[in-house]
């Protein structure tokens, strides 16, 4: 499923398609949890019509400024970011049957409601098939509490599933990209 593009960065009825952001919440750099993460946001920027890979926050670089007491020049950019995305793939390792503590640290620092109008698409990446609510039981609900609209059904990858991500990402995206394609052109951020 495509949404026809006219120009760049506007859809065939005129709606902006908006920015992407692809949060990645896993303690080491160049993580499977960021590959996946960002081929979900591709995989759902391709569908909408945004063209570009977008913008990638990886905490990996961030972890040891999030709990420093002074502010961090990084950190600051990096809420920013997260919190003007249009779209945002919010995606984190699974960690005793939840999301990281890094990524809880990252979101902990984002101010009440800094989501609002935002289209956030929470990913798990997850070795054992029983952590696979974890996705709604626990991610969803911290980015809802944030103010994020949450289209159905976030993204619970396994990791053997990851030499047939085209075709998982696939599934997923052909499910929430109408949702997600609806809130920009509600213009849930406009």
């Amino acid at each position: 499923m495509s949404i026809p593009v006219t120009d760049r960065g506007r859809r065939e009825d005129g709606a902006p398609v908006g920015s992407f952001v692809t949060l990645v919440g896993n303690p080491r750099a160049g993580s499977r949890t960021r590959t996946v993460a960002e081929a979900a946001a591709e995989a759902v920027g391709r569908r909408i019509g945004h063209d570009g890979p977008g913008e990638v926050v990886d905490l990996a670089a961030l972890g040891p400024h999030l709990l420093a007491p002074g502010p961090s020049a990084g950190v600051e950019v990096a809420l920013e970011l997260v919190a003007g995305a249009d779209v945002l793939v919010v995606a984190s390792p699974t960690y005793k049957a939840s999301y990281t503590g890094l990524l809880k640290a990252f979101l902990d620092r984002l101010p009440g409601g800094a989501l609002t109008g935002t289209t956030a698409l929470p990913l798990l990446v997850m070795g054992d098939p029983r952590h696979a609510l974890a996705v709604e039981l626990h991610l969803r609900p911290v980015l809802v509490e944030l103010g994020a609209h949450v289209p159905t059904p976030g993204l619970a990858v396994l990791e053997a599933q990851i030499p047939d991500l085209d075709e998982v990402l696939g599934r997923w995206a052909d499910r929430v990209v109408p949702q997600v394609a609806g809130a920009l052109g509600e213009g849930v951020r406009a």
